[in-house]
């Protein structure tokens, strides 16, 4: 999908008078040292202020909010908002966006994920909705691959229903039964025994809910669509990685009867499951504002700046004797950007990655890279401009004195 074909159609007033400015460049949209503030929280706590150098990591606080974000959530902290209209107007404008029946705005992917099995087991019972997760009788189930288990499927037994592993396309006709609710395919795995396609044929032929995870799987920008258009029934991105809206925030989007019963096990509502996981309305604004500034990005230009900084960084470590850099992309679904690799001799720059790794989170100021047995890895889309600089002179001056 190009990025004309993304706003054609997209006739969206903002949210609230100056929630979210004009597109900028991608100079302007990118991460800016911030202006100087009288009170440094920062030094007030004594936390330390961390470079990113890496992918989108929850523990290192995802990534930075965009201008826009700021500005959506500043503009809207000035007054009180009824929670439900909020929740309507944003999701109906998210779903205008992404071409899709209905959204809302969750804690969090891991948060739609446990919102999407209550929405499958519950619908829009009520007294589902309040004995869960301790409905009587058998426990519901959620059909998952094998290779798809990971940390995050525990927002599917929090409300809960138990977790049928299948491998390949047989296994899960079979697995299907009067109990099954829900059928979860995670992304980023790295293998899969059935399709995407396979996936959803054989749970459209049952009868049965498809949710498709893919947290940290922007860029491209083409995958907002592309799964949906399979005909996953349920997709969740998280909120606070590359479309760069607040952490604590993410998107579900689909069917409107699965969205409409996962809003009724959510906060405002005051009893439900996902109550603990409310969402605030500045984060909803921020939410909005966020996905529509990713969606009018130029993102050809982007990646090409992405492309110029590992290329920068690489020029000045390949001064010193022995170092090589190459650009490299993962292959994705998830962190699918590019990234500096850096190997050098060890046998005359006697440090090993790891130890470069663990000198640059231990200095001033702290700089999380990735590390390898053969090569260090830097990540640059995270990179503030005025750090770009900074990275690289660490890195060079950590394998020049090991020389």
């Amino acid at each position: 999908m190009k990025r004309r074909d993304i706003l054609k159609g997209l006739t969206l007033l903002p949210l609230a008078s100056g929630l979210v400015s004009k597109a900028a460049s991608i100079g302007e949209i990118a991460p800016s040292r911030p202006k100087a503030a009288e009170r440094d929280l920062f030094k007030e706590l004594g936390v330390t202020p961390v470079i990113n150098a890496s992918v989108t990591m929850t523990f290192l606080s995802g990534s930075l909010m965009l201008p826009e974000v700021l500005e959506a959530i500043n503009s809207t902290s000035h007054d009180f908002a009824d929670m439900y209209e909020l929740q309507d107007k944003v999701g109906a404008k998210i779903a205008e966006m992404l071409h899709v029946e209905s959204a809302m705005v969750t804690s969090g992917a891991a948060c739609a994920i446990l919102l999407s099995t209550a929405a499958a087991i519950t619908g829009t019972d009520p007294e589902k909705i309040k004995l869960l997760p301790n409905l009587p009788g058998p426990r519901p189930e959620v059909i998952m691959q094998k290779t798809h288990r990971y940390l995050f499927d525990q927002a599917v037994t929090t409300t809960g229903a138990k977790i049928i592993e299948v491998e390949g396309a047989d296994e899960m006709e079979k697995a299907i039964n009067d109990k099954t609710v829900m059928a979860l395919f995670f992304n980023a795995a790295g293998k899969s025994s059935i399709s995407h396609a396979d996936f959803v044929a054989i749970a459209k032929k049952h009868n049965i809910p498809t949710l498709l995870d893919a947290a940290a799987d922007v860029p491209p920008v083409e995958n907002l669509f592309k799964y949906q258009k399979i005909g996953f029934d349920l997709v969740t991105f998280s909120g606070g990685k590359m479309i760069r809206g607040p952490q604590s925030a993410g998107l579900l989007f689909g069917r409107k009867d699965l969205i409409t019963a996962a809003r009724l096990n959510h906060s405002p509502n005051e009893a439900p499951i996902g109550r603990p996981m409310k969402v605030n309305k500045e984060e909803m604004f921020g939410m909005y504002a966020a996905l529509k500034a990713y969606l009018e990005r130029d993102h050809k230009k982007e990646w090409e700046e992405w492309l110029q900084r590992a290329k920068h960084i690489g020029s000045q470590l390949e001064v010193v004797q022995t170092v090589k850099t190459e650009t490299v992309v993962d292959p994705g679904p998830a962190n699918a950007f590019p990234s500096l690799k850096v190997t050098w001799d060890q046998a005359k720059i006697k440090i090993k990655p790891k130890e470069v790794v663990s000198a640059l989170k231990s200095g001033t100021p702290s700089i999380v890279a990735g590390g390898r047995a053969d090569h260090l890895l830097i990540g640059v889309v995270l990179l503030r401009p005025d750090q770009v600089d900074v990275v690289a002179g660490r890195v060079k001056t950590i394998l020049q004195q090991a020389t």
